[in-house]
Formats: C-alpha cells, structure tokens, sequence
C-alpha cells in the first residue's frame, strides 16, 4: 500500500455570461473533506473571450485569493503548459468552511465580439487521507 498522506481533489464550478457587461457572482462549496486548497485554474468553452473580456475577483471563505479585477488572462494556461503545471499554485491555503466566491466581469474588448459563454474554475484541494479513513 502506498505510503501518501494526502490526495488532491479535482472540483469544477460553473458560471454563465449571458449578457455583455454583465457582472456575475458566485458563491460555490468545496468538498467537506478538503483541508486546503493549493491550486486554481480557470477556463472557459470560449478561451478568446474570458482571455480578452474577463476579469475577476476570488475568495477562500474570507481570505482574497485575487483582487477586484483581476485579468481572467493571468490564471490561464494554454495547451503548450505540461498537464501538471496548468494550475495557479495559492500555497496551502485551509479550506475553512469550504467557500468559494467568485465575482466575473465581462468587458467589452474589440478583438473578441459577445457570444453567450462558460466560465469555469476549477480548485485542487489536499484531503488527508488519516481523516478521510476515520471517517469511513
């Protein structure tokens, strides 16, 4: 058996853009096994534009990860990025009571024209498996 202490846990959240200039919020929960979050990427199912239109701010129960106005452009990673090192390293930051918010704005930009889109983040948290096995 190996000898890990920890393992990672891979979560997705969802945001909608529908309209052009629109500010959306959300507010999502992390597994309640997480201990602490290591890592966040975003994406989006239209790259162009969350990469010249978006912008957010992010924070871990209260502490800010990123301010108010954070290019969306920053916390991308494209496909010539090894698969390991997509992900925006915070540190170990606690999960706490595991909330995620997330405020995203949409900007007008001229070289990428409005089309409803998907924006979506995703968080790698560490689980301690001592804790995950007791709880079994």
């Amino acid at each position: 058996m190996d000898t890990y202490k920890y393992n990672i846990i891979k979560e997705r959240f969802d945001l909608k853009i529908e309209n052009p200039n629109e500010t959306v919020k959300g507010e999502f929960e992390l597994d309640k096994n997480a201990k602490y979050v290591q890592g966040i990427l975003i994406t989006s199912d239209r790259d162009e534009l969350l990469f010249y239109r978006g912008s957010q701010k992010m924070q871990l129960n209260d502490k800010e990860l990123f301010p108010e106005n954070f290019e969306s452009r920053l916390l991308m990673a494209g496909l010539n990025v090894a698969p390991d090192d997509r992900a925006i390293s915070i540190g170990n930051v606690e999960s706490g009571n595991g909330r995620l918010e997330v405020t995203y704005k949409d900007q007008n930009h001229e070289n990428a024209r409005f089309t409803p889109y998907r924006v979506s983040i995703y968080t790698f948290s560490i689980v301690d498996l001592e804790t995950t096995l007791q709880d079994d």
